[in-house]
């Protein structure tokens, strides 16, 4: 009886062609990216693959959701200076009307004439005027230049700059969150006096209308809106001190440092608009538009000084900041 015949030996597959990576006959493997490690053959090794994807970013990182307004603001508003510079704003018209109480009304026999100081207990309204006016050359100055001084440079300080940077928090977005973080607590300073000297004037000396200190006298419904056009100028005379301040703060580790130049260049300031000798130099000053406002509390208002004001101290201000950007994103960030 013959032998059975052998089978016919099965052609082994060609790599690609339904081999698995065994040798065993079966589905091709989808195409994909090479494997890690070193190439098939002794080749050199293959690189790795990034698993942040081809744009070298996280997969869901937005640099717009880091370090947020709100976040910012929620850790500015705990910190002991904002609420010690926030009480000390409150004070102040008390602290006046206590003064004036203690001294009695004043009888306007200054010798240059009567002035705000000596309509300050006419009305709610003028005591909110006097408020600014006596305020508006230094007083306010200084929570300006602390909340854009202290902002970078106190991260610094804390040695925390680095650790926002490496979150990360692209330079740009940080300069621009904590500058308007900055500039809103500097306006809710500004706000906050005069609001609170309008209501403690108000119930100390009642409402009435606005007397004008060369004589005459505002409606109270037309003298509130000339208080807001007087609170709105003196925010934006102050956009110089707030844009030097906060550029120190981006050279600078020391909050104290930034804060403090930033005051005492304002000081150098007005003492040289004092220097007459200056003649017209003293018109590139910031320092000699400062109380420009009081053209806004007059029988007509008057704009020529107000504009000028406010055309110098934006343009300081967007040097300074262009400045402050441009120094930090080259920055080494040692701290």
């Amino acid at each position: 009886m013959s032998a059975a015949p052998a089978p016919a030996p099965v052609p082994a597959p060609t790599p690609g062609e339904g081999s698995t990576p065994g040798g065993a006959p079966g589905r091709t493997p989808a195409a994909g990216p090479p494997p890690d490690g070193p190439a098939p053959g002794g080749g050199p090794a293959l690189a790795p693959r990034d698993p942040r994807g081809s744009g070298g970013t996280a997969p869901g990182y937005r640099p717009g959701r880091t370090l947020r307004l709100r976040v910012e603001a929620r850790r500015q508003v705990r910190r002991r200076r904002t609420l010690i510079v926030f009480a000390l704003l409150v004070a102040l018209p008390f602290i006046l009307i206590a003064a004036f109480a203690i001294g009695g009304t004043p009888d306007g026999g200054g010798r240059r004439g009567p002035t705000l100081i000596d309509t300050a207990t006419a009305s709610g309204a003028n005591f909110a005027a006097t408020c600014l006016f006596v305020s508006a050359g230094f007083v306010l100055v200084v929570p300006v230049a602390l909340f854009c001084g202290d902002t970078v440079a106190s991260e610094a300080g804390w040695s925390s700059l680095r650790y926002l940077l490496a979150a990360p928090v692209p330079r740009v977005r940080l300069l621009a969150v904590k500058l308007t973080v900055a500039l809103g607590f500097s306006a809710a300073a500004i706000v906050l006096l005069p609001a609170v000297a309008l209501a403690a004037g108000t119930v100390a000396y009642g409402w009435g209308d606005l007397e004008l200190p060369a004589g005459g006298a505002l409606p109270a419904g037309s003298a509130l809106p000339r208080v807001a056009v007087v609170v709105a100028y003196i925010f934006v005379g102050q956009l110089v001190t707030a844009a030097l301040a906060f550029w120190l703060s981006t050279v600078t580790d020391a909050p104290l440092g930034a804060v403090g130049g930033a005051v005492g260049l304002t000081i150098v300031g007005n003492v040289l608009d004092a220097v007459t000798a200056l003649g017209s130099w003293r018109d590139v000053l910031p320092a000699h538009w400062q109380f420009a406002w009081a053209d806004a509390i007059q029988p007509t208002m008057e704009w020529t000084g107000m504009l000028q004001g406010l055309s110098v101290s934006v343009s300081y201000a967007l040097v300074l900041g262009a400045l402050a950007f441009r120094g930090f994103r080259t920055k080494d960030i040692v701290s």
